[in-house]
């Protein structure tokens, strides 16, 4: 067999912890004979299925042999004096002779090596497959905190259980832990202890296993940094048991551990002692035996005592547990308000909370949370609607386009056949949205699913809030989500950046097939359609008001009736006004079949020659053309006369309002307006009968007219539209719809970011003011490599955050108890409403309250940390990431000049000054222009650079789970230590616990059913120093 030979040698070398079992042995080979050589002493090492022999227990020694316990029996002399064992092998190979010093040691190893070959392996594991089905059976709980069902919750509120009374936006429990005089199994062992939490709800006897604190290396006292936390939607009263189990950990990479003492205790014992803290004994398996004690001190996140926590850096023996009482938290503000909006688009908490010594001594208590958000589906579905909607019109214009010449006739039934079946991919994957009901988050084993497309991968709000002495607590968040990507379509030809690059060259290339418009006019043309449908229903309203107006003889509603009416029209005429409606309008005629191109002619009638009719007694008698002639000559002028004659029916209604005003005695519009001389027909018109039947024929004519316009303008745009799609089709679709995939993506983790920030940052007069004054940086940190797939990603991610431009957001007032935001406009125009309760809305500026448009400033920097990077640093290319970050940084250094030139300075938090962001932003330039490879300080100062211009900060990779993970833990422990004094020498211990048991541990627990982050050894080799997590939280899982 092949074998590593320096493995196995370092392997033989490793720590006694990392063997099953160890000792002094004689040894010798038996023959087939039965001759054998005189045994002879030796140290022998057991782990697994390898039996090492060692010349002495001296570490410095190789293993002299190495026998692999496969295919062997274990020969165990009943003799109670005899004290000896033989292996026997089937191979036919030498038997070994082993003796023992004594008989019980010779059947301990007898046992031993029983069990170390793999039939005793597989033997051990169907042994824990019963087990594990008779604890199922038993209780329903997983391996991590969920909440019981509403059912069971109900059943023990009826049973009148003691409520916790905390407020309504805490944690219904919190609790710190320390051991004290822990026994070890034996005398010269140090410990390394941790203990895991279980729950034992009222009325059950079985516990479910709640969560576990960190590992606490070398010492009898271990003081454990996290501490043990109950959401407030958690079903725990003082009814509930809480059992702490204490283990010994042996090998944190192979999760081996001993059992060595447990307690139990109710929660009501805790909230009502005197000094809030148990001291409970720990007892042995047997429950004879104690084995040391446990504090358990409740912690309610509010002021501390000034009790110095007297730690070491090395371990934390003599540590204080500090005395906590409650007082105000940011998050507390308003909290009974501000709920209704958070279960609005928040889901599942899960809680962790830890406590760090700062620089001077004293405990600064933290709060971890990660919570789901219901816009995960959401958006995607809002968006899928307004999509169906707007694809929906613009089938039906193109097929109202006429008919054509056989050559655009087959290109135009070709183009509607590709958009209808688009229109029922997308109808089709709503209705597969609208039947799912699992979780509320998308995990990262799923972003491949053709049905979940749009929804964003592994979205959640990671927030920390921290309370540390003499400084005011503070929250911090940070939205975390897989980078927005086509996972389904795949990165086979690249991302959106370069598809759209490839797309727009073959565009200009397509030659005499279609008529080539710039992305900018097919931009244009869009706009316009949507104007159209805006402007054009307005426009009738507010004739229908003028005449409601003119029926009940109300001057004054009549005047401001009309003034509306005239701002409206005057909008609609500006709107087509355009030379692209005109070559369109041309294109068109050109491609209908007969067409006949002359010198432009008078037309028939129009609004300047009808004053010149001898019969004619009001403007509304003015008559139409027919749309554009399919077999006539055209006339190039046309469209200007028809739009023109919008205006001027505009002013026959002004003229005809102001004539009757002036009959009453009552100021004309035009007086107060101080307009231009009327049109001398309008002036000169009768006034025979009441308002309304003078009014009413001169409304018709105005309708009729921008009937007129609109059925040119329409069709003319719409043949714009059709030569995008006919230029590459099925292309331009595809690309449509994975640009709005990765949009989607892109805008439910951006309405979750903003909701959230707006929540928490609502009693800050600063950061409204900068809201609707100079809007919000957005910020997204990107993990991604420039290698293989991910470039691709990149490709999708940039993309996908450069069209978050586009998105204006709304605050209105909630009108019932439906807070879930609304999305409308249309690509390239989207408007979001945020519903705010009524409280929570009267807070805000006069600005916003009147429905001013509120903008985002999204920016993107990379940094790839993996292996994969450094292959692409290497021998790849990494100008994607570069220019990625070069673009970026002038975007960002162009909102900070807008905000240092429209907002005051003093609205940004009182410890950050202009300066520091000056300076900050010159050293952002810097690195990225030193090309530095994987050079992480680029994320670490746009992060800062969000935070100090009250920003909302996103951390991507390709999942979110694994790099995201390390970066987010990293950031959070960068920020207590900078922000907040956390002790240096407990920088790194604060980092290993949030990665071993905080909330991102829990994450990929979620998304993979494994508490193992998805990297190996030789992977976490390339990774930066400060990305790497602890031993034993990584290995193989799937991703």
């Amino acid at each position: 067999m092949r074998y590593n030979a320096k493995e196995l040698a370092s392997l033989a070398r490793r720590p006694s912890s990392c063997f099953d079992k160890e000792g002094n042995l004689k040894i010798c080979r038996v023959f087939g004979d039965g001759k054998c050589i005189e045994p002879k002493e030796r140290w022998c090492r057991l782990k697994g299925n390898l039996f090492f022999l060692m010349k002495n227990k001296n570490k410095s020694f190789e293993a002299l042999e190495v026998v692999i316990l496969e295919r062997c029996c274990i020969v165990q002399f009943r003799n109670k004096a005899d004290v000896s064992i033989v292996l026997k092998f089937q191979s036919g190979e030498p038997d070994i002779y082993l003796e023992a010093a004594s008989r019980v040691d010779c059947e301990s190893w007898a046992v031993a090596l029983g069990e170390a070959n793999s039939e005793g392996l597989r033997n051990k594991i169907q042994q824990l497959q019963r087990l594990i089905m008779e604890i199922k059976e038993e209780t329903t709980a997983d391996e991590v905190q969920q909440f019981l069902p509403l059912v069971q919750a109900d059943h023990l509120a009826e049973s009148k259980l003691t409520s916790l009374k905390r407020t309504a936006s805490e944690p219904k429990l919190e609790f710190s832990l320390a051991c004290k005089d822990l026994v070890a199994p034996t005398r010269d062992r140090k410990l390394n202890t941790f203990v895991q939490i279980a729950v034992v709800h009222p009325g059950e006897q079985t516990s479910a296993r709640y969560s576990s604190t960190e590992i606490v290396e070398g010492t009898r006292d271990p003081l454990f940094l996290t501490g043990v936390t109950f959401p407030r939607d958690y079903p725990i009263y003082e009814e509930t048991k809480i059992k702490l189990t204490v283990y010994d950990v042996k090998d944190k990479s192979q999760d081996t551990r001993s059992f060595l003492g447990c307690a139990t205790f109710k929660v009501g014992e805790l909230v009502k002692s005197k000094e809030q803290q148990l001291t409970l004994s720990l007892r042995s398996s047997d429950g004879g035996k104690t084995v040391g004690t446990i504090d358990v001190s409740l912690v309610k996140m509010g002021q501390t005592e000034d009790v110095e926590s007297d730690h070491n850096a090395a371990d934390v023996q003599g540590q204080k547990c500090a005395l906590v009482y409650e007082c105000t938290s940011p998050e507390n503000n308003s909290c009974k308000d501000n709920l209704p909006l958070l279960n609005a688009v928040l889901k599942n908490p899960i809680c962790k909370l830890y406590r760090f010594p700062s620089s001077d001594n004293k405990w600064m208590f933290v709060r971890e949370q990660m919570s789901e958000s219901t816009l995960s589906f959401h958006i995607p579905k809002e968006l899928i609607n307004l999509h169906i909607k707007e694809d929906m019109r613009r089938n039906q214009d193109l097929k109202e386009l006429g008919e054509l010449s056989p050559h655009w006739d087959n290109m135009h039934k070709t183009v509607i056949a590709h958009c209808d079946q688009m229109l029922t991919l997308y109808q089709d994957m709503l209705a597969e949205l609208e039947k799912y009901t699992g979780s509320s988050f998308k995990s990262s084993c799923s972003k491949g699913e053709k049905t979940l497309e749009f929804v964003p991968v592994n979205l959640h709000l990671q927030r920390m809030y921290v309370h540390s002495p003499r400084l005011k607590d503070v929250l911090y968040d940070v939205i975390t989500v897989g980078a927005p990507a086509a996972h389904f379509q795949g990165f086979k030809n690249g991302g959106l950046q370069k598809l759209l690059n490839k797309f727009e060259s073959e565009r200009r290339n397509t030659g005499y097939q279609c008529i080539y418009y710039s992305p900018e006019n097919t931009a244009k043309a869009k706009e316009v359609l949507s104007n159209i449908n805006h402007l054009q229903p307005l426009i009738s309203s507010h004739t229908d008001l003028l005449l409601n107006s003119a029926r009940q003889h109300l001057p004054d509603s009549l005047k401001n009736s009309l003034k509306t009416l005239s701002e409206t029209t005057e909008l609609f005429v500006h709107a087509f006004k355009d030379q692209l409606i005109r070559s369109a309008l041309l294109a068109l005629y050109m491609a209908r079949p007969g067409c006949v191109l002359k010198n432009p002619t008078v037309p028939r009638i129009s609004v300047e020659d009808s004053g010149d009719q001898p019969n004619q007694e009001h403007p509304h008698e003015i008559q139409r053309q027919d749309s554009i002639p399919h077999h006539s000559e055209y006339d190039e002028e046309e469209w200007d006369r028809v739009w023109t004659n919008v205006g001027k029916s505009l002013n026959c209604i002004i003229a005809m309002v102001d004539r009757l005003l002036e009959k009453e005695n009552i100021p004309s519009v035009a007086k107060e307006n101080e307009s231009d001389p009327l049109p001398a027909e309008c002036v000169a018109s009768t006034l025979s009968g009441d308002w309304y039947e003078q009014l009413y024929p001169l409304t018709v004519t105005l309708k009729d007219w921008i009937g007129e316009v609109v059925t040119r303008a329409r069709q003319s745009m719409s043949f714009v539209l059709l030569q995008e799609l006919a230029c590459s089709l099925p292309q331009c679709l595809m690309l449509t719809l994975r640009r709005d995939i990765v949009f989607s993506q892109a805008l439910a983790g951006l309405v979750c970011g903003f909701i959230i920030k707006l929540h928490s940052s609502l009693h800050d007069q600063g950061f409204l003011q900068q809201l609707h004054t100079v809007g919000l940086i957005v910020q997204y940190e990107g993990l991604l490599s420039t290698y293989s797939e991910e470039i691709g990603m990149l490709e999708d991610m940039a993309v996908g955050i450069s069209d978050l431009q586009k998105v204006i957001f709304k605050i209105t007032e909630a009108k019932s108890n439906d807070l879930l935001p609304v999305v409308t406009g249309r690509r390239g125009h989207y408007v979001i409403e945020i519903k705010l309760p009524e409280k929570m809305f009267e807070l805000l500026p006069q600005e916003i309250k009147e429905g001013k448009p509120l903008h985002v400033h999204p920016v993107l920097f990379n940094v790839g940390i993996n292996e994969q990077q450094t292959l692409a640093e290497r021998f790849g290319d990494t100008s994607l990431q570069e220019s990625i970050n070069q673009e970026n940084v002038e975007l960002l250094k162009e909102y900070y000049k807008l905000f240092t030139e429209k907002m005051p300075p003093d609205c940004l938090p009182h410890f950050q000054e202009q300066n520091d962001l000056k300076g900050l932003l010159e050293n952002l330039h810097q690195n990225i222009q030193a090309k530095k490879r994987k050079n992480v300080e680029i994320m670490w100062l746009a992060a800062m650079i969000c935070r100090k211009l009250n920003g909302i900060r996103f951390t991507c990779c390709k999942s979110a789970k694994d790099r995201t993970s390390m970066s987010v833990t990293l950031e959070q422990c960068s920020v207590l230590r900078d922000e907040h004094q956390l002790h240096k020498d407990f920088f790194i211990r604060a980092l290993d616990c949030m990665r071993r048991e905080g909330c991102r541990i829990e994450n990929v627990l979620k998304n993979v059913k494994c508490r193992k982050y998805a990297f190996n050894m030789i992977q976490l080799m390339a990774f930066p120093k400060y990305y790497r997590p602890p031993e034993g939280t990584y290995g193989k899982a799937d991703t």
